[in-house]
């Protein structure tokens, strides 16, 4: 079987299967949607770009979020997309300081419920009205040591 002929999207058949390699036929369309805020003033058809980077390069999508913090106060975030991979969560997770915040909070409190969960003394504490105000008590009281030395 010759492997000069292999081209984007082809299936690899080994030698002694009776299958050669599926072309993709070259009447194929890529169609693009708007990823900006910014509405064309015309709409354009462009031609000659034929993969999805020369597509990202030429229209360099882009996008401003205003996310919310704990303190309702809004938190600002510009996202450039480079390819399609970009517009995968962990892709724009890792690119935004505010998502990586909440990612690594998300991850805390989880690890914390699940130590919690299996911590047999600390459920009995808590299963008693008496022990578990107590714990309340001095869990307030780190809050505020916490507090007072940030």
């Amino acid at each position: 079987m010759a492997i000069d002929n292999i081209q984007l999207g082809g299936n690899i058949i080994r030698e002694d299967s009776e299958q050669g390699i599926t072309r993709i036929p070259e009447n194929r369309t890529l169609m693009a949607n708007q990823f900006t805020d910014d509405e064309p003033i015309l709409p354009e058809v462009v031609e000659g770009l034929k993969t999805s980077e020369e597509v990202f390069n030429y229209f360099r999508p882009n996008v401003d979020v205003t996310f919310q913090n704990k303190e309702g106060q809004p938190v600002m975030e510009h996202f450039d997309f480079k390819n399609v991979a970009d517009f995968a969560v962990k892709a724009m997770t890792e690119k935004s300081p505010f998502l990586s915040q909440l990612s690594e909070d998300k991850e805390f409190f989880e690890k914390a419920m699940k130590s919690l969960r299996s911590n047999k003394p600390l459920l009995r504490a808590i299963t008693n009205a008496d022990t578990k105000a107590a714990m309340l008590i001095i869990l307030k009281h780190f809050r505020d040591e916490l507090e007072k030395s940030l």
